[in-house]
C-alpha cells in the first residue's frame, strides 16, 4: 500500500475504529497499521491526527492520549518528511577495491544519509546495530536546527560559509536535555525502520540515562508487538564510578521489522565450529563438526546406554567404568550418550576414528587406540535447537574493543568490541549477502565484525557505515570519519596478511575485503531558488544560473551515483562502462539502465543505444544542446524499441 493508498484507506474508515472487529474496515485499519505502527493508540484505536502527521499534514495539538511526547516532537516529522536537497559524491582515492567491493563508508549527517538511502535500500537491511550518543552532556552531534540538516552539515564541514548554525553538545543546563536528544534520535530511527527487511532486527546500544526514551521511541516506530526485548552488556568488570551502585553494564534494546516474519534468535553455537561437510549421500555439503558419543559428565545407571561399539580394526571399545556389558552398570560406569537402538538406528552419523589418546577402554579394559564421535548438523542444530541466546551478554567488555584497536594502532575512546557485533549478527542469523548498516558508526566496530564474521565461515555479508567527519583535534586522524576508514583498512591488511602464503580456499577467493567511501555533500544539480527576490533582474540572474545546471567541479562519477541512488540502484550496484560511436556510455545491473552523460549527443549514438535494449535510459539534458528535433527523434525511437523509460537530467 503506498502513502496515497494509505490516506485513500484512512478516509474510508469510521471516526472511531476498534482493531477486533471483523470487517472490511478492520482489515484496511491492519494495513494501516503495518505500514504506520506509529499511529496506534493503546486500547488498539487509530490516531487520525498521528496518522495524518505521518503522512505530512499540521496537526494542532488535540485530546490528551496515551503516548510519548515532548518538545519539538511535531518538528520530527517535518524533518522526516522534507527530502535531501543533498547526494553522496563517490571518493575512489580513500577506497579500497571500489569498483569491486559492496560494502560502504559513508561520511556525512546521518539524517540526511539515510533520507538518501531510503530509496535504493528500503527493505534490503537485514541488520542494524547502533551505538548512539548516551547523551551523558558531552556528545559532540547536535544540530541547532536540525531541520535543516543538510545546510548545518555544509556548514560545519566548511562547504559553505557558516550561517551561524552548528553541532553543539547537549548539556543539562539547556533545559530541554531529554528532548534534544530525542529530537535528535527519533527522525533517525524513524528512517532505520523503513530500510530493514520484513524479517530484519535493529538492536540499540544504550545506558540507563535514556533507555526508557530509547524504548519509548522505537515501540511507537516499530509498534509495542515488535519488541523482542532487551540485553544486558558486562562492560567492565570493576568500576570506581557512580555514587552508589557502580555501572558496570549497559543494555541492548531490540527490535523487530515484522516480528510474525523475523526468524528466531539462535544462540549457544559456534558456527566457525562446523567446519567438515559430507562429500556424497543424501546431505552432501551439509556442514556438520564431530562431537563424542562418550562425555563423563553425563552420569547414570541405564543399561542401554552402555555397550560395546566395534571399531574397523575389529577391536571393541566402550566408556571407562569398573563394570563390562552385560553386568548392569553401577554408579560411576561411564555411558554414551545414545542408547544401542539409536546408534543402530542412525549408524550413518556414526564416525569411528583412531586417536593418539582416547578416553575410552577395549574389552580388556586397557586404553583404547580408537574414538567414536556421532556428526551434528548445522541445519538440524537451527531448526531443532530450542537454545537461545542469554540476555545476559558476558566476554563482551570494553576492554576487549580497547585492545583490538590497540592492536591496529588505532586512537579511540570507549570502542564497543567487535565480538559483540558479531554475536549479535550470529543470533540474528544473519548469512549469505546480508547487508549490515551502522549509522552511528564511530570507529567501524560493525565493519570489523562483519570482515571477521565473513572470514570464518566464508559469507558475503556487507556492510554500511556512516560516520560525521567528528574533528579529532589530531593532525594524524583529523575526524572520526578518518578513524573509521582506516580502521577498516587496516583490518582488511591484517586478514589478507593472515591468507599469505596459504593455499586459497574456494570460498574466500572471491571474499569482498574492501569498501566505498561516499561523502555527503549538495546535490549536483543545482535546484531552483524559490526564497530569492522576485524584481525582473534577479530572476533573469537566476534564471542565466539555471541554465547550466551542474555545479561547478562535478565529475561524470559523481552525476552516475546520483542517478543510480535517484534511480532507486543500490550504490554498490555494478556499473559496466563502454564506448558506442566514440562516447562513454554506462550500463547498469546488465542493462536495467543505461546513462550517457556526454554533452555532445547524436542520432548515430542514439540508435546504438537503443539496440542496447536497456529498461531505461537517462542522458544528460545538456546533451541535446537545445536541438527539440533530435529529442524528439530519441523519444520516438526508444518507444519503439520498447524501452519503458527515457529521461533527461
Amino acid at each position: 500500500m503506498s502513502a496515497e493508498t494509505a490516506v485513500d484507506s484512512a478516509n474510508q474508515l469510521p471516526d472511531r475504529l476498534d482493531l477486533r472487529s471483523d470487517d472490511l474496515a478492520a482489515e484496511r485499519l491492519a494495513e494501516l497499521l503495518r505500514l504506520f505502527p506509529e499511529v496506534a493508540t493503546e486500547g488498539g484505536k487509530l490516531d487520525f491526527d498521528q496518522l495524518k502527521r505521518a503522512l505530512g499534514e499540521q496537526v494542532e495539538a488535540g485530546k490528551e492520549r496515551y503516548g510519548m511526547t515532548w518538545p519539538g516532537k511535531a518538528d520530527c516529522f517535518k524533518a522526516i518528511q522534507t527530502p535531501s536537497t543533498g547526494t553522496l559524491l563517490p571518493c575512489r582515492e580513500e577506497s579500497v577495491n571500489f569498483d569491486s567491493s559492496e560494502n560502504l563508508i559513508i561520511e556525512g549527517d546521518n539524517l540526511e544519509v539515510l533520507k538518501l538511502l531510503q530509496k535504493s535500500y528500503l527493505g534490503r537491511v537485514k541488520m542494524i546495530y547502533i551505538d548512539p550518543p548516551y547523551n551523558t552532556g558531552n556528545d559532540f552531534i547536535y544540530p541547532d536546527n536540525y531541520t535543516e540538516s543538510l545546510q548545518t552539515y555544509l556548514e560545519y564541514t566548511g562547504q559553505v560559509d557558516s550561517g551561524g548554525r552548528k553541532f553543539t553538545t547537549n548539556t543539562e543546563s539547556e533545559g530541554r536535555f531529554h528532548s534534544k536528544w530525542l529530537n535528535m534520535m527519533y527522525p533517525r530511527i524513524y528512517l532505520a525502520r523503513n530500510l530493514l527487511t520484513e524479517d530484519g532486527v535493529m538492536f540499540v546500544s544504550i545506558d540507563d540515562r535514556e533507555v526508557d526514551n530509547v524504548k519509548k521511541i522505537c515501540n511507537e516506530v516499530f509498534g509495542e508487538e515488535n519488541f523482542i526485548g532487551f540485553a544486558c552488556r558486562v562492560a567492565k568488570k570493576t568500576n570506581n564510578k557512580g555514587d552508589y551502585w557502580a555501572p558496570n553494564f549497559d543494555y541492548i534494546a531490540t527490535y523487530a521489522r515484522n516480528i510474525a516474519l523475523t526468524t528466531p534468535f539462535f544462540g549457544g553455537v559456534n558456527l566457525a565450529a562446523y567446519d567438515q561437510a559430507d562429500a556424497e549421500g543424501p546431505r552432501k555439503g551439509d556442514k556438520y563438526q564431530l562431537v563424542r558419543l562418550y562425555m563423563s559428565n553425563i552420569q547414570n545407571r541405564n543399561p542401554e546406554q552402555r555397550y560395546f561399539v566395534e571399531c574397523p580394526d575389529g577391536t571393541k571399545v566402550i566408556p571407562p567404568g569398573k563394570t563390562l556389558p552385560p553386568v548392569r552398570p553401577l554408579l560411576g560406569d561411564g555411558i554414551w550418550r545414545w542408547t544401542r537402538r539409536k546408534f543402530d538406528d542412525e549408524r550413518d552419523k556414526i564416525v569411528i576414528k583412531q586417536v593418539r589418546t582416547s578416553n575410552l577402554i577395549d574389552e580388556h579394559g586397557a586404553p583404547a587406540r580408537w574414538n567414536v564421535y556421532t556428526k551434528t548438523y548445522l541445519d538440524d542444530v537451527i531448526a531443532n535447537s530450542s537454545a537461545k541466546p542469554n540476555s545476559l551478554l558476558e566476554g563482551f567488555i570494553n576492554q576487549v574493543g580497547s585492545e583490538e584497536l590497540r592492536e591496529l594502532d588505532i586512537p579511540f575512546d570507549y570502542p564497543k568490541p567487535s565480538p559483540l557485533v558479531k554475536h549479535l549478527m550470529e543470533i540474528a542469523q544473519c548469512r549469505d549477502s546480508d547487508i549490515v548498516l551502522d549509522f552511528f558508526a564511530g570507529s567501524g566496530t560493525t565493519g570489523h565484525a562483519v570482515l571477521n564474521l565473513n572470514n570464518e565461515d566464508g559469507g558475503k555479508r556487507r556492510f554500511i557505515l556512516v560516520q560525521l567527519p567528528e574533528p579529532t583535534g589530531r593532525d594524524d586522524f583529523v575526524t572520526i570519519a578518518d578513524i573509521c576508514k582506516e580502521r577498516i583498512r587496516r583490518v582488511i591488511g591484517k586478514l589478507n596478511s593472515g591468507d599469505a602464503g596459504k593455499l586459497a580456499l574456494l570460498e574466500k577467493r572471491d571474499m569482498d575485503r574492501g569498501f566505498r567511501v561516499f561523502k555527503l555533500s549538495e546535490s549536483n544539480f543545482t535546484t531552483w531558488d524559490t526564497q530569492g527576490p522576485e524584481d525582473t533582474e534577479a530572476l533573469e540572474q537566476r534564471l542565466e544560473l539555471h541554465v547550466e545546471h551542474i555545479r561547478e567541479g562535478r565529475t561524470e562519477d559523481d552525476l552516475l551515483y546520483e542517478i543510480l541512488l535517484k534511480s532507486g540502484f543500490p550504490l554498490a550496484t555494478t556499473v559496466e562502462t563502454v564506448e558506442l560511436v566514440g562516447k562513454t556510455v554506462y550500463i547498469v545491473a546488465d542493462g536495467a539502465l543505461l546513462l550517457c552523460l556526454d554533452r555532445e549527443l547524436n542520432l548515430e549514438l542514439i540508435r546504438k543505444i537503443a539496440e542496447k535494449g536497456p529498461e531505461r535510459v537517462v542522458c544528460l539534458d545538456a546533451g541535446f544542446a537545445g536541438n527539440d528535433q533530435l529529442k524528439s527523434n530519441a523519444v520516438q525511437l526508444f518507444k519503439t524499441k520498447g524501452i519503458a523509460s527515457f529521461k533527461t537530467v
